[in-house]
């Protein structure tokens, strides 16, 4: 392997210069993993669990161990359409999850319209400045169960899984701004933005529970109440079988015994074992460079294993 081919450093242009074809997992459009991810035992009875009672599934487990995956490949197999994505930040309240109103838009609007002499438009219609969010859109009547995957809560503020469950026991939210305007109906955008719902009379009610998986990372505890809520699953340790199981799917690299991606599949669940924090998707970005493009520089190697092999939990 050289870099030679790549960044040189030099600062003299080279436009024509060969840049090597991008991962399968960093591929755009996205495409998503389900079809190459391997459940691991015990996943598939939690899975069905949560479809037949209609509970979110917690996935609890270290990072890059493959749980955003297992809704992918849920939705792939059971036809459940675009997976919805609620990314969760210390900020990220259940409002927001649910719908947003933007009143500041409203009000630059109605100004606007006024200047305009024209306040009987758009501008008057409050539908045009409301927004369902990720779980809003999933709550949203339907023939079949929407997928929607709640990532990292354990990163959310400690109220937060609190104001969940009542959302989650009554499959049911209110815009309250629909109801302060006595409107009837109103035609609502969601979650995705070329989709527009009529709401009526201010309530989204679901018809088909959505299947919901959570997805932690261990760093704070959940309150039993909403524990009591989920069906709950931790993804296992890795194992050196498991993760040339992987390789194999992700890369379609088949790892020989005493070969040096063998070595570093060791050295992986070795780290692991011990308490380091080493993601997944490490070890297959440094099997992807070191075997796409081998060299017998075995400093070189080294390097690019230091570079992308580092705990996650170091600077």
């Amino acid at each position: 392997m050289s870099w030679n081919s790549y960044y040189t450093g030099t600062g003299e242009p080279r436009p024509n210069a060969w840049l090597p074809p991008a991962p399968p997992w960093r591929t755009f459009p996205h495409q998503p993993a389900g079809d190459v991810f391997q459940p691991p035992e015990g996943l598939t009875d939690a899975v069905n669990a949560a479809l037949c009672l209609r509970r979110p599934l917690l996935l609890t487990g270290p990072p890059g161990s493959g749980k955003s995956t297992v809704i992918e490949q849920v939705s792939l197999e059971l036809g459940l359409g675009t997976v919805l994505r609620w990314q969760i930040t210390s900020r990220s309240t259940l409002a927001d999850a649910l719908y947003r109103y933007d009143a500041l838009g409203r009000i630059h609007a109605h100004r606007l319209a006024q200047d305009r002499d024209d306040i009987s438009g758009a501008a008057e219609d409050i539908a045009t400045f409301l927004q369902l969010g990720p779980l809003g859109t999933a709550l949203l009547p339907a023939r079949r169960p929407r997928a929607l995957l709640i990532d990292e809560i354990d990163k959310a503020d400690l109220d937060l899984p609190g104001d969940l469950l009542d959302v989650l026991e009554r499959g049911e939210f209110t815009l309250v701004e629909l109801l302060r305007e006595n409107r009837t109906a109103a035609d609502v955008r969601t979650w995705e933005p070329e989709v527009v719902h009529r709401v009526e009379s201010g309530r989204v009610r679901c018809t088909e529970f959505p299947f919901i998986v959570m997805t932690s990372n261990g760093e704070q505890e959940m309150p039993p109440a909403f524990l009591r809520r989920c069906v709950r699953y931790s993804m296992p340790a890795p194992t050196i079988a498991l993760m040339c199981d992987v390789v194999r799917r992700h890369l379609g690299l088949e790892v020989r015994e005493s070969s040096p991606e063998a070595d570093l599949v060791q050295e992986f669940v070795e780290r692991v074992g011990a308490g380091e924090t080493v993601a997944v998707d490490q070890l297959l970005s440094t099997l992807h460079i070191l075997s796409g493009t081998p060299s017998t520089d075995v400093g070189e190697r080294e390097r690019v294993k230091r570079l992308l092999m580092k705990d996650l939990s170091r600077a």
